[in-house]
């Protein structure tokens, strides 16, 4: 039965709740005439999820027209006011929601959650008063039994006493009142076992309302959480629910564990009675193991992990963690509270675990310290968790490698295991969660693959998969959602269309020959991605845009949110781009050839377009990007016409005339950028001392002497400046 059909049947007080969440917010009219589009549309959405916004606003449109095509079908005369009602509605969400359509979807759930509540409230007394009957109808059956073994008794004394007329009618009358007395248990045996049947009926059909309830709740809710989590490893935003889906499941729990008593009860019965009606099949056993098995389900399900370990692991490397058991408040867990083990396996065996559902005694893939922990129930926030704060991985066990695997492509995961206790004792549950995927490294250089494999996985696993499957290929357009959502999350900027359509003609060595559109169909590889270098280069497309990352997220944030940096733009574009500007104009970009490195191309006099040796991380921890462009007085304007003042001039550092000694006498240089042949450094710095440079610095340079330039490249020199 619907929901709505369901709540119109409550009574009294319940019925009073219904109808106070409804008036000129969201009137009742809306709710009764929309109620199946409202319960198919509604129920599957987390307003609080930002993904989810987009859809909201048109399922909030789509709300408003099947108002008014209902409205529009209502044209008998005593309709006329409830299609007025309807119209009104329309408008006042067209006028009130327009620009704030989660408002008026979170009104709707609101509704319905408080319907499904009262619902469930209801049909749980029902439940009650029905086991309540049982055992009104068990008491009166047995004092009827005690009454009609006294007068069986009575007749059969009468029968050895002399027949005379007293006697006979006696005997009349007591057998009249066995008779009555037998007809009279007969009926309360009849509605006794029509309770029960009535009472069974309703347990099956609430359990099925339960595991409908509880499939949305643990196969949506949850495995949404957990892949929002997940996608939160590559730099999503994470706004978790984890707090609300907790109430629900204890919701969930405490329903479940009240039926799972009435059917004990109704069993209990069953058996003192011993009456089975014929041709009917006892079904309380096998509800009794349904509702068992649900909350073995709730109860194994919602033992999860709300803090994950670091997905790239460095041995020796202290981490931490936190499992947490949704239901454990409301089912007491805490009474005797669970000791959790952590340890980590390998794929093969995470496959294993899934399969057997157990792990070989004493089978792990390393050996981590600090690694056991007592879950606590936190009375203020009703959580049961338990957060390991120092663990730390000492050694791992690898398996065998075959063709180009390396360490960084084998993936693994931290294994949970605990063991619950529900009511006194009664069940004891085996639960274990498994982390996300875990790439370890012993040693940094090894970091950017592995920050690959994870970034890879954790984009494009697929629920319900394998551990740790994922597929070899994937459209371009998935890549690319991929590379702009981790490079936001390092750098505080989306990549543009334009970034993303240079890095597609980088991951497919297009060496720009496709047009424009051409790669949005095309399916990208594994191998391309991070295992075959890139034309001429010694390393891949992933370790170019890593370190470009890496370099913006380090050194260049505050320029590249500014959109000061251009960065993703090949030489000869910029060439191009430059060849018609003024003298002095200048643009950035990332190199091609020095991983991590940033180049400032430039106009000089004669119109000329020169590119500047590289800066990487190393330069920057001397000399930050804006002060260099400071120190060099011939780059004028950032491209196209941004005084370099006013677009780098916030990042300056303060330069002070007389600068203080240090304490041991010596005076502190000022280090600056020049570069030879085109004058020194910025006359902001009051005259500087430029000791002699080594010839060689002057000539030009090429990062990578094999390949053919057009542009001539500059090298830059640091020279120390002394205030005097």
């Amino acid at each position: 039965m619907a929901l709505w059909a369901k709540a119109q049947q409550l009574q009294g007080d319940a019925l009073q709740q219904v109808r106070s969440v409804y008036g000129e917010h969201f009137p009742i009219e809306v709710r009764h005439f929309l109620a199946a589009w409202i319960e198919e549309k509604m129920w599957d959405l987390d307003p609080e999820n930002p993904q989810h916004e987009q859809y909201v606003t048109g399922l909030v449109g789509s709300l408003i027209q099947e108002l008014e095509a209902k409205a529009n079908t209502m044209t008998t005369e005593d309709l006329f006011l409830t299609k007025l009602k309807l119209i009104e509605a329309a408008n006042m969400f067209r006028q009130r929601y327009s620009h704030n359509p989660l408002g008026l979807f979170r009104i709707i759930r609101h509704c319905l959650s408080t319907e499904m509540k009262l619902v469930q409230q209801v049909e749980n007394k029902t439940l009650t008063s029905f086991s309540d009957m049982l055992n009104l109808y068990f008491k009166m059956i047995n004092s009827g039994n005690h009454f009609l073994y006294l007068c069986t008794a009575h007749l059969q004394h009468l029968q050895t006493q002399p027949q005379n007329q007293q006697n006979v009618e006696l005997e009349k009358k007591v057998r009249r009142q066995k008779d009555m007395l037998e007809q009279m248990l007969n009926q309360k045996v009849a509605g006794l076992v029509q309770l029960r049947l009535t009472l069974a009926d309703k347990l099956k059909d609430t359990i099925t309302h339960l595991n409908t309830l509880q499939s949305r709740v643990l196969d949506d809710e949850l495995i949404r959480w957990k892949r929002e989590q997940q996608l939160q490893g590559n730099g999503s935003q994470f706004n978790s629910n984890l707090d609300s889906i907790q109430e629900w499941c204890e919701s969930l729990a405490e329903i479940i564990w009240l039926n799972r008593q009435q059917i004990k009860e109704a069993e209990r019965l069953k058996q003192k009675v011993g009456l089975e009606p014929p041709g009917v099949a006892d079904i309380l056993p096998n509800l009794n193991n349904q509702i068992t098995q649900l909350l073995s389900s709730l109860v194994t399900s919602t033992f999860i992990i709300e803090k994950q370990p670091p997905q790239v692991m460095k041995t020796n490397t202290r981490f931490t963690s936190t499992v947490r058991l949704l239901v454990g408040g409301k089912l007491n867990v805490h009474m005797t509270p669970p000791q959790v083990k952590v340890t980590i396996i390998s794929e093969a065996q995470a496959n294993a675990l899934l399969k057997n559902d157990k792990m070989a005694k004493g089978e792990a893939s390393g050996d981590i310290l600090n690694n056991t922990g007592t879950m606590e129930y936190h009375q203020a926030t009703r959580q049961l968790s338990v957060s390991f704060r120092n663990m730390q991985l000492k050694k791992i066990k690898r398996a065998e490698k075959k063709g180009t695997e390396s360490v960084m492509d084998e993936k693994f995961s931290l294994l949970f295991q605990s063991q619950f206790s529900v009511g006194g004792g009664e069940l004891v549950f085996q639960v274990w969660t498994l982390s996300l995927p875990v790439v370890v490294i012993v040693h940094g250089n090894q970091e950017p693959h592995a920050w690959a494999t994870v970034t890879w996985d954790n984009a494009f696993a697929e629920p319900g998969r394998i551990p740790f499957a994922v597929p070899d290929k994937v459209a371009w357009l998935q890549v690319a959602d991929a590379l702009n959502m981790k490079f936001k999350a390092a750098t505080g900027r989306l990549l543009t269309e334009e970034n993303l359509r240079f890095l597609a003609e980088k991951a497919f060595r297009g060496g720009g020959q496709q047009q424009v559109g051409d790669y949005s169909t095309m399916m990208l590889s594994w191998s391309q991605f991070c295992k075959e270098p890139l034309p001429e280069r010694n390393f891949t497309f992933w370790e170019w845009f890593y370190a470009v990352m890496k370099l913006t997220r380090e050194h260049l944030r505050g320029p590249w949110i500014d959109g000061a940096i251009m960065g993703f733009i090949r030489k000869k574009q910029a060439e191009e781009l430059l060849s018609t500007c003024a003298n002095g104009v200048f643009l950035l970009r990332f190199s091609d050839s020095e991983l991590g490195g940033v180049t400032i191309a430039w106009v000089g006099e004669q119109a000329e377009v020169f590119m500047l040796q590289p800066f990487t991380s190393k330069d920057f921890a001397i000399r930050s990007l804006a002060d260099r462009i400071s120190d060099l007085q011939h780059l004028v304007s950032l491209f196209p016409d941004v005084p370099k003042e006013q677009a780098f001039g916030k990042y300056y550092t303060p330069y002070t005339e007389n600068q203080p000694t240090t304490s041991n006498g010596y005076v502190k240089p000022l280090l600056v950028t020049h570069v030879p042949g085109w004058g020194g450094p910025a006359g902001s710095l009051g005259g500087g001392s430029y000791p002699s440079t080594p010839q060689n610095m002057y000539q030009p340079q090429s990062p990578d002497p094999s390949v053919t330039r057009d542009t001539p490249s500059v090298a830059s020199a640091v020279s120390d400046s002394v205030s005097r």
